[in-house]
């Protein structure tokens, strides 16, 4: 439960990739981590992170052996679907100013109307400032949301499926309907516009440059009368990325160099820059390399080739009202430990990375030597469900790597809810691999 509430904390105020990883950066200091770029030499025992574009961080303790002999590595996503603004979005309709959104990731749309959000982002000016934007969630703040059609005008609307219920371009946010006095064109857009210059210093051109989300606002809840789980926004998957980084926080000096990696953009394909995809955690391992004197280009290929990864994401939990979706004997259950998937993917393990059962035997050998309360699932029925994670591109580096996380309730919806059982055990699996996988 004292681990749980930590964990509630955190997700409370780490809503996005951003402040996820400048909150990581303040744990990882007081455990001692310091920044690789004040590094020059490494040593057995170092506490070292990483940070890429504000977005991605490392962490990394040095083993014992070389880096050559290989790394434990923990690895996991801290993006979440959400709504983002359009670079122009602001317009004013009907006397109403609202802001124009994008979503973010898969989502059931119909799910993200009439509820509080919070806006969390950033605006980069261009004389360098970057404007850190945090309104909704603090005691007082105002907060924004999208409309919905009353339930007595909603006859046609009812007709409609799920997927366009609602549709993306209606996903408007409502954020003002005050107008400027003595106005008459768009007196409450400008009245608007007043306000973000008066309270935010932001110019309505600054939208160009800005990276603001819509996400829910409010702290994450105990959930159940018993208080054994979590309702939250992100746990999809910040609640394995902070497992994962807690257990290396809370690592001695190892054998094998241990390591975690938390990154951007895998619910949309780990693209780009700050994505799994990108060289980014190969050229931080290459500048450690170097500073074990290692400069050969096999030595870089022996490293990820003689490396052991979790690849750290949330699977499906079963649920009692829609059973039919789920094959009973190879789903996740509440309350029953960390989860292992062999394989992710949809329709015939497309895009999965598929472990080894090799590997899948050493796993199982540790968890059962920590007394680590463990499952295996798959993500619903044969041709039902489906889902990728980061770890193919991994295992594109010749590593062995196996997909284990915490098993979710309400998967991609504003609220998600996990237990605090599988929380905890889940921690405990990942520092046990990262202590005795050889």
């Amino acid at each position: 439960m004292d681990f749980n509430e930590e964990y509630r904390q955190f997700l409370s105020v780490s809503k996005t990739e951003r402040t996820f990883t400048d909150n990581s950066i303040k744990l990882a200091e007081e455990a001692g981590f310091v920044n690789i770029d004040s590094v020059k030499k490494i040593k057995k025992g170092d506490r070292i992170y990483s940070v890429n574009r504000g977005k991605n961080i490392c962490l990394f303790v040095i083993g014992s052996q070389p880096l050559t002999e290989g790394m434990n590595i923990l690895g996991a996503h801290i993006d979440s679907p959400r709504l983002d603004l359009k670079q122009k979005p602001l317009f004013e309709k009907d006397g109403l100013v609202l802001l124009d959104t994008h979503y973010y990731g898969g989502i059931k749309k119909y799910q993200w109307v009439a509820r509080p959000m919070a806006l969390v982002g950033v605006v980069c000016k261009k004389d360098g400032t970057v404007i850190n934007i945090n309104i909704g969630d603090k005691p007082g703040d105002p907060v924004v949301g999208i409309s919905d059609l009353l339930v007595h005008l909603s006859a046609k609307q009812l007709e409609k499926p799920g997927r366009t219920v609602v549709e993306g371009e209606k996903l408007d946010v409502l954020a003002g309907s005050i107008p400027a006095k003595d106005e008459e064109k768009e007196p409450v857009r400008k009245y608007f516009l007043e306000l973000l210059k008066n309270e935010y210093d932001i110019e309505e051109d600054d939208f160009i440059s800005a990276e603001i989300e819509v996400v829910p606002a409010g702290e994450a809840r105990d959930y159940g009368l018993d208080r054994s789980m979590i309702l939250g926004y992100g746990h999809d998957d910040r609640v394995c990325g902070y497992t994962s980084m807690r257990a290396i926080m809370d690592m001695k000096t190892p054998k094998r160099t241990s390591c975690c990696i938390l990154v951007d953009k895998e619910e949309i394909g780990s693209v780009g820059a700050t994505g799994m995809q990108s060289r980014y955690f190969e050229q931080t391992v290459i500048q450690l390399l170097e500073m074990q004197g290692f400069e050969k280009l096999s030595d870089v290929s022996r490293t990820f080739r003689n490396s052991r990864m979790l690849s750290s994401d949330v699977s499906i939990a079963f649920d009692p009202n829609y059973p039919e979706v789920m094959e009973p004997k190879n789903s996740a259950y509440f309350g029953k430990g960390i989860c292992f998937n062999k394989f992710t993917g949809r329709g015939g393990k497309g895009g999965s990375n598929d472990a080894n059962p090799e590997f899948i035997a050493k796993v199982r050998r540790v968890m059962d030597d920590n007394n680590v309360m463990f499952q295996t699932c798959e993500l619903g029925a044969v041709d039902v469900g489906g889902g990728g994670t980061i770890a193919y591109i991994l295992a594109d580096l010749n590593m062995d790597v196996l997909d284990a996380g915490i098993c979710v309730q309400n998967m991609h919806a504003p609220y998600e809810t996990v237990s605090k059982a599988d929380v905890y055990e889940a921690y405990r699996g990942y520092a046990a691999f990262l202590k005795d996988m050889d």
